[in-house]
């Protein structure tokens, strides 16, 4: 066999079908779908759980283990660098604050401190938490922390 006897196949990609564009098409009328029934109808296949009579596969899992993720807290977590971009004068910072000066979201519930870069500016912390590094950095340049 050589390079030159090998015949293309036909065409790369097949034409989709257009479904209801009448008679002529092959695929008019019911464009598909059949004459009567559930699956004809517009809005048609009901829910992913639903498995026409047998025992849904959701229903034949085990169910196992426990989750706690319902009464997760998350708090914002703000680094000591951007406090000191933020409140390059010092001064008093809490939740409201922060959400002012939208580093946090506005439906922030909690503040969480953490020690990531460099402050200089003697700030008076409060926040629901804050990690050991962050409180030395902040106490160091002459700031307070308080756990509220």
């Amino acid at each position: 066999m050589n390079m030159q006897d090998v015949k293309a196949s036909g065409p790369k990609r097949k034409a989709r079908r257009r479904v209801g564009r009448g008679p002529g098409s092959g695929t008019g009328c019911t464009a598909g779908r059949g004459n009567k029934g559930q699956g004809s109808r517009a809005g048609a296949g009901g829910s992913l759980r639903m498995e026409g009579g047998r025992m849904p596969i959701y229903r034949q899992m085990p169910k196992r283990g426990f989750t706690n993720a319902l009464f997760k807290v998350r708090h914002a977590i703000v680094n000591v660098d951007d406090l000191a971009k933020a409140f390059p004068d010092g001064g008093d910072v809490d939740l409201a604050a922060v959400k002012q000066v939208n580093l946090v979201k506005k439906k922030a519930g909690s503040l969480k401190i953490l020690a990531k870069g460099e402050i200089a500016v003697a700030l008076k912390v409060k926040a629901n938490k804050v990690s050991e590094a962050a409180k030395g950095k902040i106490e160091a340049a002459g700031g307070s922390v308080e756990i509220v």
